[in-house]
């Protein structure tokens, strides 16, 4: 099917092709996720497939894809369902041991690769409309469980559980990502064990970031040591950070009511990590407030009050929230709230992992199309509905007979006015409450079950 994964924008195309192609369960996503590309990937990596395998290294980058779109599956039923074997002389289905087998040929690098590649062709391409001709882009961090196997709790560790119950019950991969706000798509990630800090993970991911773009962050990240390197790594690269409670500055110049020019001074511990950092740095403070909340001053290399206002760069602060909603999709939508991925290993968990992030982003990709064809935001397009209907595309192309596609694409045009969401009301208040209560029963912390009957005992009245 030529038109791939945008195929709702060229339907007509699509209808015309299939009488002479019939389609199969992954050709949605061709046209985007170039074959070309995944050669490329597995050569620049090594691990390219020299001779036949019921399993060659194409198929198996798109079983992790597979993985991160179908949760509910068995990795062996992926395989089958998706038709990814090649046939053996006998036409047997292929071995559930060949699997694990072939994902650990391949590796994660591949998988780094070709995202890699992916995200700068389709955050380049696809684009939200930015502001004042700047591209919004968000950084910030989450955790990830990974299974609990030995492999994976002396790498990934965990975080302290508190009162002397040692670390969390899972191992824990800290993730930061590099976000394009109003489209969700994921132009850069890094992660690996929950040790190592956001701002450690962050600050490789610079080198992602395009020009004539504003990068968000929260204030966790004001540190002259990572927020200059991004400034001066590119062309017209900016920054855009909520002020500590605690931070210290001095004003330079006032441009108007709570807008000034501000200095702030580069501490020692900074410039003995990094020599190249000024004694002081400036930066733009601008003051605001939101309605129910008490003021806030948010620090920005945006100095020019004419070309960006005060007023708009405060409102465009809460933004950075988008960010947020993006790994809710990842842990809700795509991984259904499951305590935690697949792999039993490292090696295994990042590849699952990148094939978890081209997965979002395929589906972010579609939802962008969308969005342009009915003329809306990307983010006014469900997540959850576009997640389900390219699931089902998958799994229904893998066995519909060819003369049925024409009337089922057709029936795709008639589901677009599904997936746009109302406009957000931004008056909505929602306050955290504790809805279930913590189990009373004690911590499993992997000690091995008592063998044998348990024993019963009557209590007499």
């Amino acid at each position: 099917m030529s038109s791939g994964i945008g195929g709702w924008l060229s339907l007509d195309a699509a209808l015309a092709s299939v009488a002479q192609v019939g389609p199969t369960a992954i050709d949605r996503f061709r046209a985007d996720l170039d074959p070309e590309w995944i050669a490329q990937a597995l050569a620049a990596t090594g691990t390219a497939t020299l001779r036949r395998r019921r399993l060659p290294a194409e198929q198996v980058i798109w079983l992790v894809l597979g993985m991160a779109l179908h949760r509910n599956r068995s990795i062996v039923e992926i395989v089958n369902k998706l038709d990814l074997a090649l046939p053996d002389e006998h036409g047997r289905p292929v071995a559930a041991s060949a699997v694990p087998k072939a994902r650990a040929r391949v590796g994660p690098e591949p998988l780094a690769c070709l995202f890699a590649r992916c995200a700068e062709a389709w955050t380049s391409r696809e684009a939200a409309p930015g502001w004042r001709g700047l591209t919004l882009y968000g950084v910030d961090g989450t955790a990830l469980r990974v299974p609990d196997s030995p492999e994976n709790r002396a790498h990934f560790g965990g975080h302290p559980a508190g009162g002397g119950h040692g670390e969390s019950g899972y191992p824990l991969a800290r993730v930061v990502a590099l976000v394009e706000l109003r489209s969700h798509l994921v132009r850069a990630a890094a992660f690996g064990p929950h040790r190592a800090g956001e701002h450690t993970y962050a600050a490789p991911l610079w080198d992602a970031v395009p020009n004539d773009s504003l990068t968000i962050v929260d204030r966790g990240f004001l540190a002259a040591g990572l927020l200059l390197p991004l400034a001066r790594g590119g062309t017209n690269r900016h920054w855009l950070v909520r002020a500590k409670r605690n931070t210290r500055y001095q004003v330079v110049e006032e441009f108007g009511p709570g807008d000034a020019l501000v200095e702030m001074r580069v501490s020692p511990a900074a410039r003995r990590q990094d020599p190249t950092l000024p004694l002081t740095w400036r930066a733009r403070a601008v003051a605001y407030q939101r309605p129910g909340h008490a003021p806030r001053v948010l620090l920005t290399s945006l100095r020019d009050p004419e070309q960006y206002p005060a007023a708009e760069v405060g409102a465009l602060y809460h933004e950075r929230w988008e960010i947020e909603l993006g790994y809710d999709e990842v842990k809700t939508g795509l991984l259904a709230r499951e305590e935690a991925i697949r792999s039993q290993s490292p090696a295994a968990v990042a590849q699952e992992m990148w094939g978890l992030l081209l997965a979002y982003n395929l589906v972010r990709l579609e939802m962008a199309r969308v969005a342009q064809a009915a003329g809306v935001a990307p983010t006014r397009v469900s997540f959850v509905a576009a997640l389900h209907l390219i699931r089902d595309e998958w799994l229904w192309c893998a066995g519909a007979p060819p003369g049925a596609i024409p009337r089922h694409l057709r029936e795709l045009r008639r589901t677009l006015a599904q997936l746009i969401l109302p406009e957000r009301r931004r008056e909505r208040h929602y306050p955290r409450h504790v809805k279930l209560r913590l189990t009373g029963y004690p911590r499993n912390r992997g000690a091995p079950r008592p063998r044998g009957r348990p024993k019963i005992t009557k209590t007499l009245k």
